[in-house]
């Protein structure tokens, strides 16, 4: 019994050390030192030629953005988790220490195209019920469009993938169809269909059924024999080895068609607004654009980026929660 003790004990500190994740590993970082080199990189003076540098904005939202950062860190149990997120903060202070730099301190880029983050917070407060509608409607008709691909492109994929003669021709097929970009049909939508909505979930839909449609033939292709021999030897029908038996081993690739269409569609979106929508943060960014108001122009842009991180984020948190069982 002394010897499993003394063996626990000598195991622990092991542990410790594998790991690493004592407070000087957490805490003391080059992040914490760049959020302190932003600080005070905004007492210094601003350049005369840059008006309204809005410098509160940017020091509150630094600190915000700092005590998140030390309140997320304990959370992390691996040294992996840990350096990337500490490494992505680490890279948003950095970018807005140059952009300070550049900008508000030493104006080296011109302030009507470059305004200083702090506007641009300043200007994002104060159009965020308008940026909430607008997206909204951008992430209703990415949903719209990409959730009617997944429901007919994956049980089509499956079938024709099933059958060996009509998933030759069909590959041949969708190779055709998939390179032809899909905004070229908006002028075809626009002729048939009611409104601009309808032709941009329109476009999302060919957008995203090809690259989910290709992915779930190419995972129902790829199946390894040995499986399907099992499932035979049970004798499951025909139903059961489609869904419990085809289907599961091919996600891992109808997935990957997935995140193809997702970020297709974002791109084709916001081309689509800017072309002739009245909400969206396509027509956000090319209305204020068009009237040289390049602050609301960087944070449509911004707002945009952040959207669609959000989105691939919860999408491939749903894609592990699925794929779990392959760990």
């Amino acid at each position: 019994m002394t010897i499993v003790q003394d063996a626990a004990v000598a195991a622990k500190p092991a542990v410790k050390s594998a790991s690493g994740l004592d407070l000087r590993t957490r805490f003391l970082r080059v992040t914490h030192l760049l959020f302190l080199l932003l600080l005070g990189v905004q007492f210094l003076p601003d350049h005369a030629g840059v008006s309204e540098p809005h410098t509160v904005w940017l020091i509150w939202f630094a600190v915000i953005l700092e005590a998140l950062t030390l309140a997320i860190t304990p959370v992390f149990k691996k040294r992996e988790g840990l350096n990337l997120f500490l490494d992505v903060i680490g890279f948003i202070y950095g970018f807005l220490l140059v952009w300070t730099l550049l900008t508000a301190k030493f104006a080296l880029l011109p302030a009507a195209l470059f305004p200083p983050f702090g506007k641009v917070l300043a200007q994002f407060a104060e159009d965020l019920p308008k940026i909430c509608v607008n997206i909204v409607s951008s992430v209703g008709i990415i949903l719209q469009g990409f959730l009617l691909a997944i429901v007919t492109a994956i049980p089509l994929g499956l079938f024709l993938g099933w059958n060996a003669r009509l998933g030759s021709a069909a590959t041949y097929l969708s190779k055709f169809f998939s390179s032809i970009p899909p905004i070229v049909y908006i002028p075809y939508g626009i002729a048939l269909l009611p409104s601009f909505r309808s032709v941009s979930v329109f476009v999302i839909f060919l957008a995203s059924f090809w690259p989910v449609f290709a992915g779930t033939m190419s995972g129902v292709l790829n199946v390894e024999s040995r499986i399907l021999d099992s499932a035979r030897v049970l004798n499951v029908s025909k139903p059961t080895m489609l869904l419990r038996v085809i289907l599961p081993a091919s996600l891992a690739q109808i997935f990957l068609g997935c995140n193809q269409g997702l970020s297709v569609s974002f791109i084709l979106l916001t081309s689509a607004e800017m072309i002739g929508a009245r909400d969206g943060m396509g027509y956000y960014v090319k209305y204020y654009s068009d009237f040289g108001d390049y602050t609301r122009t960087i944070v449509g842009l911004l707002v945009i980026g952040i959207v669609v991180i959000a989105v691939t984020f919860l999408f491939n948190a749903f894609q592990r929660y699925l794929l779990r069982w392959k760990r």
